[in-house]
């Protein structure tokens, strides 16, 4: 009696392990995806991120709602989403401001990228643009470059802010160039954009997505990309190198991010909709007509990327003496 006892027992077990073990996953999302924005509306990062909202969206008939959370060059963003539950559903908009500069400027933040963070999919790069108004004197960077040794620190460039990699790419430039620019730091990519546009500063110098609108309207005169070719959107603007200044090259990156610990399972099926997105020709064309180049990544070579900008813009930050005012 015993015997049958134990092997019954035992069968039933078996029968259950063996039936929680095929449960279905929960379904995700299971609620709407929060994507947030680490800077205020207007600037490239935010036009990108509504854009990924939108077309994830649209394909999957999910509710991806992009909710901007600006501040201290991108942190507080990032912090807020390293601190929501890793289920998939809190997402935010990652790139190399926040993530690979801002750790070496804030020195007290409480969050680590590399540790706190799980890379999802990368979107899209960027050159950063060097451009004045139509009605500045300067026609190319040449001009810019005359006008800088003729009297140094009487060009100015405004840039979204100390420490940016939009502010390290010009302070990189002043270095490759030899010269000595006036650095205007503003809070964000619109209101250094509306004083070039008005004259107020000589040169902006902006990530292109935030400065497309006005180049396309005839407002704002590009003279160079930094990147090491030329941008696919603005294939008549000459890059840094062409202009006479070998081997500059600076661009950034933008890339959706969850909190550390988030599931496997679930950063696969976001990476694959979010490549399934960069493939089409709709989501190549609306990317491009922002001024930036898509490209998808499997998380594991966005993961790595993090980490070799991480370690390598160390070194750009500490040289160039950016500081937090």
């Amino acid at each position: 009696m015993i015997r049958k006892f134990l092997t019954f027992t035992a069968l039933a077990l078996a029968v259950g392990t063996s039936a929680h073990a095929q449960a279905p996953a929960p379904a995700f999302p299971s609620k709407p995806i929060r994507l947030i924005v680490p800077f205020p509306p207007g600037g490239g990062t935010d036009i990108l991120s509504r854009l990924v909202a939108t077309k994830l969206t649209e394909a999957n008939k999910w509710t991806v709602v992009a909710d901007n959370k600006g501040g201290a060059g991108g942190t507080i963003g990032i912090g807020e989403a390293v601190k929501a539950a890793p289920t998939g559903h809190d997402l935010v908009m990652g790139q190399k401001d926040n993530l690979v500069i801002g750790p070496w400027l804030y020195k007290n933040l409480p969050w680590d990228p590399t540790r706190d963070l799980t890379a999802v999919a990368h979107v899209a790069w960027t050159p950063v643009i060097i451009a004045t108004s139509v009605n500045s004197k300067y026609k190319t960077l040449a001009d810019v470059v005359a006008a800088a040794k003729a009297a140094p620190g009487t060009v100015t460039y405004g840039s979204p802010g100390n420490g940016t990699s939009i502010h390290l790419a010009g302070d990189l430039f002043e270095k490759a160039a030899g010269i000595k620019l006036s650095h205007i730091p503003y809070k964000g990519s619109n209101p250094a954009l509306m004083d070039a546009l008005a004259g107020n500063v000589d040169l902006l110098v902006s990530s292109v997505p935030s400065a497309m609108g006005q180049i396309k309207a005839g407002k704002l005169r590009p003279l160079a990309v930094t990147s090491a070719q030329r941008s696919s959107s603005l294939p008549d603007v000459p890059t840094v190198a062409e202009s006479g200044f070998k081997d500059f090259d600076v661009s950034t990156w933008y890339g959706l991010f969850a909190p550390a610990g988030t599931p496997a399972s679930i950063v696969g099926i976001l990476n694959a909709e979010v490549n399934k997105l960069l493939a089409t020709a709709e989501m190549k064309s609306a990317i491009h007509a922002q001024g930036a180049e898509p490209q998808a990544m499997t998380s594991a070579q966005f993961e790595a990327l993090l980490k070799t900008d991480y370690a390598k813009w160390k070194g750009i930050v500490e040289a160039s003496g950016a500081k937090i005012e």
